[in-house]
């Protein structure tokens, strides 16, 4: 049951809208790859394979811009 003080405390809350932002982040993460040795780790990570094993930390984190409803 709710009680009349709550329902009166919600009304005078400031009605809010969610806007939606596309953000540039750039992260440093650690990856992994299988390999024979680290010329061919190299070769493969340059090209794309491998893993993420850590998500990393946020460095940078600039606005681009609002997507429009």
């Amino acid at each position: 049951m709710i009680s009349g003080g709550f329902m009166a405390a919600d009304a005078q809350k400031k009605s809010t809208k969610l806007f939606h932002a596309r953000m540039q982040v750039l992260r440093i993460e650690e990856w992994c790859v299988e390999a024979e040795n680290a010329e061919e780790a190299r070769a493969l990570l340059v090209s794309g394979a491998g893993h993420r094993c850590t998500p990393g930390e946020s460095l940078h984190v600039e606005f681009a811009q609002f997507i429009d409803d």
